[in-house]
This record gives structure tokens, sequence and C-alpha cells, in this order.
């Protein structure tokens, strides 16, 4: 089993947002960075896309769910502020079933994932990454034997 954990693609500057921050969409750097991880993802196997409910993550994970004929899952464990038992809850849900996915989030919510495995003592290699699109690969969840980071896909 395999988590591709993607924190969304850029999405502009929030204090310039005036609407429902939920619905702020992925700026033209961001639909290039969603459109890159197509590729990025290609020689894996994936069963299942999730996202948290905003535009920005379902629009970062549309491309991949549309190449691979999936549909976008959307799930308030991947929101912003989620709180990490519900984030846990889904992970160790999807580990039972030894399904290989893509989830979408936030920062807080990546973080606190990344701080979990810390704490188990799992390497993590060089520093974590918060850069918009970047990905992380957990091999299992909760006892991960690797975990691997792909930078955030540069198209420009």
């Amino acid at each position: 089993m395999s988590l591709l954990m993607v924190r969304h693609a850029d999405a502009g500057d929030r204090a310039a947002w005036t609407g429902d921050d939920r619905r702020r969409p992925l700026s033209a750097t961001g639909r290039r960075q969603a459109e890159a991880l197509v590729e990025q993802y290609a020689d894996r196997d994936l069963q299942r896309i999730l996202s948290g409910p905003a535009l920005r993550c379902t629009a970062t994970v549309e491309p991949v769910a549309t190449a691979r004929g999936l549909e976008v899952e959307e799930h308030e464990a991947l929101a912003e502020g989620a709180p990490f038992d519900q984030v846990d809850r889904l992970l160790r849900e999807l580990a039972e079933t030894d399904t290989d996915a893509v989830l979408c989030s936030h920062a807080d919510v990546i973080g606190s994932i990344v701080t979990a495995l810390r704490h188990r003592e799992v390497n993590l290699g060089d520093a974590p990454s918060a850069r918009k699109a970047a990905t992380w690969i957990v091999d299992t969840w909760p006892d991960a034997g690797r975990v691997e980071l792909l930078p955030n896909p540069d198209p420009a």
C-alpha cells in the first residue's frame, strides 16, 4: 500500500481572495502543477483519489482522476483544520483495505501526518517540504517503513 499525500497546488494569495476561501481556485501556476502530477504519478498503481473539499484541493487532483478514470472523493478528514484523529482514522481505513491512493490536503493536515511520522521515529530524510503540490509517499500506515518526498512539479 502506498499513500501519496499531496499539498494542494498554488491557489494565489489567500489575502487577495474576497470570497469563501473553500471556493478559491487554482492559479495558472497551480493548474500547470496539477496537470504535471499526471506524469509524476504515471508509474503508480492508484485505486482511489481523495481530497479535502476545498476547490483548490479537488482541482489539484482532478487531472490525475480524469487520466485514471477515477472519481475525486471529497473527505472532511482532509479539510483544512481537520483534527488529527480524523486524519489518522482515514489513513488506517485505507491501510486496512490495502488501498493505493492519492490524498490531497492542506499544509496543516499534511504537517500533522509528518509530525506523527517523526514521533514514530520514521526516517524522513531531508527536512520536510511545505511547497505547493509536493507529495509525500508513505508506504504503510501507521508504521511507515518507507517515506519518500517527491518535489513539487515545476512545469514552468
